[in-house]
């Protein structure tokens, strides 16, 4: 059987082209001495969080927004947190607060994310802002489906009347892309489904799958053998795999590219593919709170 040449959706492309329309945005709010900024708490020395925060930092700067990281000891209490929280809350500074993750054990993530005022959690992860995305209404959409959502925008990948499949069913992503994708919006209306660690059977759902949204945080878990021939694959893994180079690892996504390759329609690489999107996608919540703020 001949392959098909499958596409790459690559997520540069497409955080440079919502970045090109944020600028105009952005140099707007400026006319109205306002300067989009996000207050980023950072608890603790884990590398790959300050690794993400600097990141965040240097992509705020390159569009003229502000962001500020308050860098607290690993050994920081629960209620000192929270007071910090407290006071960016109700400060007219800054637009948006993000508390990056994990936090230490002795803290406890929940209450954190409760205590960031809704109007402030760029992030989305607010009950009461994952409860207006469920109704249909979202205020700001966690960052990482929000960018799915604008990759399959970008390449026009259809998306009304097909399957989707879901694997994986945490809070920051597979339970916001679900209530992403059914709703009635542009790229949504779509029948879904989520595969998750209780499913029997993975492969059952997949094969059926037009669009598969691989957010499991497991390397390869999706090979050729378990997709059929045109569905449109989104990878949203990004996972570490030991090996013999200098760094001492590559990084690979949730799925077997090589083996997928041919047989689906499109797919996002690894790195490159919906990783650009997630800074981007928060630059966009913190902007229209910036925006929010003058009503």
């Amino acid at each position: 059987m001949i392959g098909i040449e499958t596409q790459l959706l690559k997520g540069k492309p497409v955080a440079n082209a919502i970045k090109s329309k944020l600028s105009k945005e952005i140099k707007k709010l400026a006319t109205q001495d306002i300067i989009p900024s996000l207050a980023v708490v950072l608890v603790g020395d884990d590398p790959a969080s300050t690794v993400y925060v600097r990141n965040k930092q240097k992509a705020f700067e390159n569009l003229d927004c502000y962001s500020e990281t308050f860098r607290l000891p690993a050994g920081t209490s629960e209620s000192e947190l929270l007071d910090l929280l407290l006071m960016l809350n109700v400060g007219p500074k800054f637009h948006g607060i993000l508390v990056q993750l994990p936090l230490p054990k002795h803290i406890d993530s929940k209450k954190i994310l409760l205590t960031i005022s809704p109007d402030k959690d760029v992030d989305g992860f607010h009950p009461i802002n994952l409860g207006n995305l469920l109704e249909g209404s979202p205020t700001f959409v966690p960052c990482t489906p929000n960018g799915i959502i604008q990759i399959l925008k970008y390449y026009n990948i259809p998306v009304s009347g097909r399957h989707a499949v879901i694997v994986g069913r945490s809070n920051i992503v597979g339970k916001p892309m679900f209530a992403l994708l059914c709703q009635k919006f542009e790229k949504g209306n779509a029948s879904v489904t989520i595969c998750h660690t209780g499913t029997p059977d993975i492969t059952n759902f997949t094969k059926q799958a037009d669009i598969i949204i691989a957010a499991a945080g497991i390397p390869h878990l999706i090979t050729g053998d378990m997709i059929s021939k045109g569905v449109d694959i989104i990878d949203v893994g990004i996972n570490r795999v030991d090996d013999d180079s200098i760094k001492g690892y590559h990084l690979v996504g949730d799925v077997q590219f090589d083996s997928v390759a041919g047989i689906a329609n499109s797919v996002t690489p690894v790195p490159g593919g919906v990783g650009p999107m997630t800074i981007t996608m928060l630059l966009a919540n913190t902007i229209q709170s910036a925006k929010n703020s003058l009503t």
